[in-house]
């Protein structure tokens, strides 16, 4: 099974300035993020507002650069790599949004909207570039009739299957999905998921799904990488992230997911207080304020992320809890 993306600790940083007499902050949208994506393989990427999720899909659509960090997509170093490569790698990446209607023009009609990228980057003929998008809106279930008309005149479901349609024109092995379905009804939100699924068994892609909704977690994903104020906190298979969460913060995540089964509903976890300002994050580990599990080295040493059952997690209280809690 082939990598087709490599990242080791990969960071990126911004500079945010605080006025004309003080020196900048640094920002740490992103600090040390380490993962490999095959092909035919989804990794969901999951945490609050602001935990880097979506500075993460930037890096790997390659719309930013990283700040420090190894990045390879398809073996190739994305750090000093010449245009040309860039050109050629970006056709292999491309991004769904979350929201359709934004990313699509309203002026533009669907057919010619999902030839543009075979207009820029091929040299099809006009005919060929016609033949090809009407064969990729029958995969992704729109209609012939479908080619001339506008944006404004489809439903949520239908612009969101355009934008992925929009996204397959150039034949790519990864799809980045950044919150695909968040903006769309229950019912249609299984429709558009069940089309991924079909997409992704049908060409062999990876899939990198970012999301804050666990219950689409759990029906796609095949791996799952939990993070918190720009850290991976815990990464794992999806069956042992979601029988076995070992991070304080991925079991409150987990907690707050409704459970269809009324006799199996777990406990509520309450995490107290508000995620810290990524611009003065507490210092050890960055989740100590609001941690019940929380002790004194906690506060001054980071936690690494460390093998803990099946997964991987950055937590002293689960890799190396106190001598008091082991007696307990």
């Amino acid at each position: 099974m082939s990598n087709v993306v490599v990242a080791r600790e990969l960071a990126r940083y911004y500079q945010v300035s605080r006025g004309a007499f003080r020196e900048p902050a640094t920002l740490k949208a992103l600090d040390g993020a380490s993962f490999t994506l095959d092909r035919g393989k989804t990794l969901a990427v999951v945490g609050e507002s602001g935990c880097g999720k979506s500075t993460l899909a930037r890096l790997v659509t390659m719309i930013e650069t990283p700040t420090s960090g190894s990045l390879l997509i398809e073996g190739q170093e994305i750090a000093g790599a010449s245009r040309e490569v860039l050109k050629s790698l970006r056709a292999k990446v491309q991004i769904v949004f979350q929201n359709p209607y934004g990313s699509l023009n309203p002026r533009q009609k669907i057919g010619h909207m999902l030839e543009e990228p075979l207009l820029v980057n091929t040299r099809m003929s006009r005919a060929e570039r016609s033949e090809r998008a009407r064969e990729m809106m029958a995969n992704v279930g729109l209609r012939p009739e479908h080619y001339d008309r506008y944006p404004h005149m489809f439903s949520g479901g239908q612009r969101q299957r355009i934008a992925i349609a929009r996204a397959l024109m150039l034949s790519p092995t990864i799809l980045v999905l950044d919150e695909p379905v968040s903006a769309l009804d229950l019912s249609i939100q299984a429709q558009v998921l069940n089309l991924l699924a079909d997409i992704q068994e049908k060409l062999n892609l990876a899939y990198l799904f970012i999301s804050h909704d666990l219950s689409v977690v759990r029906h796609i994903a095949n791996d799952v990488m939990v993070m918190y104020l720009g850290r991976v906190v815990e990464q794992g298979t999806r069956e042992d992230i979601f029988a076995n969460p070992q991070h304080p913060y991925t079991q409150a995540l987990l907690s707050a997911t409704p459970q269809p089964d009324p006799e199996r509903q777990r406990q509520r976890i309450v995490l107290k207080g508000e995620l810290p300002s990524p611009l003065s994050p507490p210092p050890g580990c960055t989740f100590n304020p609001r941690c019940p599990l929380a002790f004194e080295r906690c506060r001054v040493e980071r936690p690494e992320l460390l093998a803990s059952h099946r997964s991987l997690v950055a937590c002293h209280a689960v890799n190396d809890p106190p001598a008091a809690s082991r007696a307990a």
